[in-house]
């Protein structure tokens, strides 16, 4: 077994999080970037609008500030929405510096688009890919910088407690699987980041990549970190509906640009459900789509951008023109059919202003965390400048961490575990998992249905529990322990909010409580795992 590999920071995920975090930091340490896939496999890299900030002159802040806090429904902390929309301008500086394109108008500025529930155009971008090119700026930028190390094919399996050698519940690093060879890694770090993104591969139909199992989440949870809001999972309204497209967004921007959406008859309908029209929050065009849906038994909604000039709508939205006209539709003369489906986690692991856990020595930033920002329905656009805001906060509280680790540090045991001869348990519970909670914890739940997910939960989580022990760890079965965990506290989460509050709506309980509450869990007997 080989010895511990030491570095001042570890960070788990290489999205706009982490990575600029990374940047930061390692202007006074030494960083260690694990991402599980390819570098650039984040949900970042797929993040098609932009980014939201006050730049335009008939915008303020406080016209952002509550935006923000009406798209949350009564739960984002205002605090924390001031202070990430008054340093929105600066990041969007950041980004120019570091070499990110973004789109301008005919006399040079910067051109802000509008998304749901904004007041005023603030969404800067490049093209219909802004997180494509904000990837590809900060991997540029980080693989050339001396003091930071990519493991590419790095999984995190736990994370590292003091509390297991005597000490304080502290965390100092974490084992991670080379998914390449096998071999599972001891990495001890000054600080830990969890930069892991969403979750949204806990459900069936997600605009997610495949990478967004949670891992943060349930990482930190098992080591005794408080997670909290985590029954507030946004539904994005319009993903592509096409049996050959898989998980492709189509941007809320197409919306902020004059896209209606219709039925299946060319009939409008979200006049019907809120003065916004197509540009209400996300949550309620979720809701709107999934209630005409059943109401009529059609399988998919329409997007309709054939009013506009056909011109605007290709050099706007290239990627996505390109993408569905591959399919045979063309978006300047048919309407795009979409239906809603899992796009972003509200909710995450506890964190103060500088991301900062309950746990010492672990941060989270990016979608894995909760911040206050989202409360309970997150405005679009809003989660690419968090990111920069608290890894740039991350990025300065971990300079003055303090070196705490054992004398000797135990190395991964595998004890009498053998290699998996029946690997379809995995991919069945796996199967199982995403479909019963689409089904029961999706756009409207109820009790019974919470009820029924939580007993099937139970049943699979001691299945899996079984397997963990007897055979050797694969980054599937790391991945379907963190998805079951996160399933479970999505369900506990959901079963102790009596109300329906922005993303969580249930039939039994249609209004809102009079004092607006977060749903914080946290393991009550210590560490483990």
């Amino acid at each position: 077994m080989s010895e511990p590999l030491e570095t001042d920071y570890l960070v788990l995920g290489s999205g706009i999080a982490g990575l600029n975090f990374a940047l930061l930091a390692a202007e006074h340490g030494r960083v260690v970037v694990c991402t599980k896939k390819a570098a650039n496999d984040t949900n970042t890299n797929w993040a098609q609008g932009g980014v939201a900030a006050v730049l335009a002159s008939d915008d303020t802040m406080s016209l952002h500030v509550e935006d923000t806090l009406t798209a949350g429904d009564g739960l984002c902390d205002r605090s924390i929405v001031e202070m990430c929309v008054e340093e929105g301008p600066s990041h969007v500086q950041r980004l120019l510096d570091l070499g990110v394109r973004l789109d301008r108008d005919e006399h040079g500025k910067l051109d802000l688009g509008r998304e749901g529930a904004h007041s005023r155009n603030r969404v800067v971008h490049w093209q219909d890919v802004t997180g494509r090119e904000i990837q590809r700026a900060l991997l540029e930028a980080v693989n050339k910088h001396a003091n930071i190390t990519i493991l590419e094919d790095h999984i995190g399996v736990d994370l590292l407690s003091l509390a297991k050698y005597g000490g304080d519940p502290a965390c100092f690093g974490a084992y991670v699987l080379d998914t390449k060879t096998g071999e599972v890694k001891t990495i001890t770090a000054r600080a830990t980041v969890l930069a892991t993104g969403g979750t949204g591969k806990v459900y069936v139909y997600t605009s997610n990549p495949d990478v967004a199992t949670g891992d943060g989440v349930a990482m930190a949870y098992r080591l005794g970190a408080a997670v909290c809001d985590l029954e507030f999972v946004q539904f994005h309204p319009t993903v592509l509906y096409h049996p050959h497209a898989r998980n492709f967004l189509i941007s809320e921007a197409l919306r902020g640009e004059g896209g209606v959406l219709k039925l299946a008859n060319g009939e409008t309908f979200m006049e019907n459900y809120h003065p916004m029209k197509s540009l209400a929050s996300r949550d309620i065009v979720a809701r709107a789509i999934d209630n005409e849906l059943k109401k009529s038994g059609a399988e998919c909604a329409f997007l309709d951008m054939t009013h506009l000039d056909p011109a605007f709508v290709r050099g706007r939205f290239p990627n996505i023109h390109e993408r569905v006209l591959a399919l045979g539709i063309d978006m300047t003369k048919q309407p795009i059919p979409v239906v809603p489906a899992a796009h972003y986690m509200c909710g995450g692991v506890k964190t103060d202003t500088r991301g900062e856990t309950t746990i010492k020595g672990l941060f989270a930033i990016g979608e894995c965390a909760f911040t206050g920002l989202h409360g309970a329905n997150r405005l679009a656009s809003n989660s690419l400048l968090e990111g920069m805001v608290y890894s740039s906060h991350a990025a300065a509280a971990v300079k003055d961490s303090p070196r705490a680790r054992p004398a000797q540090v135990a190395p991964w045991s595998s004890g009498d575990a053998t290699d998996s001869r029946d690997a379809i348990v995995v991919a069945l519970n796996w199967d199982e998992i995403r479909r019963f909670m689409w089904s029961y914890l999706g756009i409207v739940r109820t009790d019974k249905r919470i009820e029924r997910a939580r007993r099937r939960i139970e049943i699979i989580r001691d299945e899996i529990r079984e397997y963990y022990i007897d055979f050797k760890i694969t980054s599937d079965l790391i991945e379907l322990r963190n998805l079951s965990l996160v399933a479970h506290l999505v369900i506990e989460s959901a079963r102790r909010r009596k109300e329906s509050r922005g993303l969580h709506f249930t039939l039994d309980y249609p209004e809102h409580l009079s004092e607006a509450r977060h749903s914080e869990l946290q393991l009550t007997n210590g560490p483990r795992g």
